[in-house]
């Protein structure tokens, strides 16, 4: 009798294992509790915002309310992107995320060291023939940046300087994914 209630308990044992090996694995309990619409870091892959579409705004509507700043997708007047290292409105940022391009974004009044080095690692040099076809990587200035902000269709990455590895990663994962590929 001794014997059979020690292969039960093996078994028991090994069951009560397997359950908690498969419950780490699958994220057990901690699975499906991010907050809605936006999701945290995820290895230099940025913060997921809620999609807000691409819808085509006409000149002079109004513009919508996003739900990030600067905005990482939304309804929009859709403007080409003919130079970076400039300010974009937001319907030339999100008209160049739409397509798939990925936007650096700094505060200062020009690019701060190394930026345009880093893009070009990750990146062909920008022109506006690439940026139609959302291959590259735009820099471009808005006031109150602190650091540098990366930007992708749905997708934001805060940098505090230029040497953060995540910045490489993010540019070569988003670029050419834009609106399509959400």
């Amino acid at each position: 009798m001794s014997r059979l209630i020690e292969r039960l308990l093996i078994v028991a044992a090994s069951v009560a294992v397997a359950i908690g090996v498969i419950g780490l694995l699958s994220g057990g309990l901690l699975a499906g509790r991010d907050s809605p619409g936006v999701t945290g870091v995820d290895g230099g892959l940025g913060v997921q915002f809620a999609d807000q579409g691409d819808t085509r705004l006409r000149p002079g509507e109004l513009e919508p309310v996003y739900d990030s700043d600067p905005p990482t997708s939304g309804p929009h007047v859709p403007v080409a992107v003919r130079r970076d290292r400039e300010t974009l409105s937001n319907d030339q940022l999100l008209s160049a995320l739409q397509v798939g391009n990925v936007v650096m974004m700094y505060g200062t009044p020009a690019p701060p060291p190394g930026l345009a080095a880093a893009a070009r690692a990750a990146a062909p040099p920008f022109s506006p023939a690439l940026a139609a076809t959302g291959q590259t990587i735009i820099l471009a200035h808005r006031d109150g940046i602190r650091g540098v902000v990366a930007l992708a269709w749905m997708h934001m990455l805060r940098a505090g300087s230029v040497g953060e590895p995540a910045l490489r990663t993010f540019a070569k994962f988003w670029l050419g994914r834009g609106a399509a590929a959400g």
